[in-house]
């Protein structure tokens, strides 16, 4: 039987054999306290990744999958062999810093109604700026496109302290997400239809709908190289993401709200997938359209997920934007969170 721990650093690797040897030292460095333990959950990678750490690092306990089952899943059968309070979800290519995991720890003891937490997170490249995959805290618009403080669209903006309060947010970065165990397994864990893109947004929807709440915490600061495993320009990647967030509405939404919202979201898309068609970049517009045909393969299967949360008004929430983020940031120019009035 596995000895419960306080905290468990759980990093799913998939091929980042590169960003273990670089990030891993000061992920043990900082985090050398006798409640806490370090995973290393590997999805079956090709490289040298298992070889690295059997040689490099032994006395790190290793959970190996028997295939890829991307993030979603993959973290799932991880955590499934994690005994802790709390999993800090970690990816591979992230730089933590001294005291990086105490601020958030203490907050979420204080307040057991706290499911999960995200650290301030920065770009590992442009150190004063932040990083587009979770920065302060994220958010999501009344279609559903997320976007976060410090980071609208892809205007990244510089940190000058104004985003040093600790607060209410929709969603926690699976880059670097706190999460207490017992809510993760609660709702039921990470949804594995996603496979990769957006099951964090999912799952922190589940958990605001369940009545807890998810929460930022500036004190911690984390520095993302961003796009380790797909590029921004992978054509895998625009196709997870534009499938998601349409699964990710199909689970959530007021039942009242689904067709008009998902309706307009399809017109948005195919708004999308034109300006791809026109600037010749073929490979992203038959991303945007193989997603939609998965999508709709998948929507019955998705919509009997709603279970007990499709009774309940999820769209009340606060840190939902009831105005569409992208008229804001292309039509009204508003291209920084403090811009927006919710």
């Amino acid at each position: 039987m596995i000895e419960k721990t306080k905290v468990a650093i759980v990093i799913l690797n998939w091929n980042g054999e590169t960003f273990l040897k670089r990030f891993l030292p000061s992920v043990i460095k900082y985090s050398q306290l006798d409640e806490y333990e370090i995973v290393i959950g590997d999805n079956y990678s090709i490289d040298n990744s298992i070889a690295y750490l059997k040689k490099e690092h032994s006395g790190i306990r290793v959970v190996q999958l028997d295939k890829n089952y991307g993030f979603a899943e993959g973290y799932n059968r991880v955590l499934q062999q994690v005994d802790a309070e709390y999993y800090i979800l970690l990816n591979s290519d992230i730089e933590i810093t001294k005291k990086w995991i105490e601020p958030v720890i203490d907050t979420m003891e204080k307040d057991p109604k706290i499911a999960a937490c995200a650290p301030k997170i920065k770009s590992q490249h442009r150190k004063e700026y932040f990083e587009y995959a979770g920065a302060a805290g994220g958010f999501i618009d009344k279609y559903g496109y997320p976007f976060c403080r410090g980071r609208i669209i892809s205007e990244l903006e510089k940190d000058e302290g104004q985003y040093d309060d600790a607060r209410s947010i929709f969603w926690a970065s699976g880059a670097a997400m706190f999460v207490r165990s017992s809510r993760f397994w609660e709702v039921g864990g990470f949804d594995a239809d996603f496979f990769a893109h957006m099951e964090e947004i999912d799952l922190c929807w589940r958990f605001k709908n369940k009545g807890y709440s998810v929460v930022y915490q500036p004190d911690s600061e984390v520095f993302h190289v961003g796009g380790g495993t797909l590029p921004k320009d992978s054509p895998f990647k625009i196709y997870l993401n534009f499938r998601n967030n349409l699964f990710l509405l199909l689970k959530n939404l007021p039942k009242e709200k689904i067709f008009p919202i998902i309706f307009s979201r399809m017109i948005l898309d195919g708004l999308a997938a034109l300006i791809y068609l026109v600037s010749l970049r073929f490979r992203f517009f038959a991303a945007v359209w193989k997603a939609h045909i998965s999508f709709y393969k998948n929507a019955k299967q998705i919509y009997r997920k709603r279970g007990e949360f499709k009774n309940i008004d999820s769209f009340t929430h606060s840190e939902i934007y009831k105005k569409s983020i992208l008229i804001d940031f292309y039509a009204k120019k508003k291209k920084k969170f403090t811009n927006l009035k919710f």
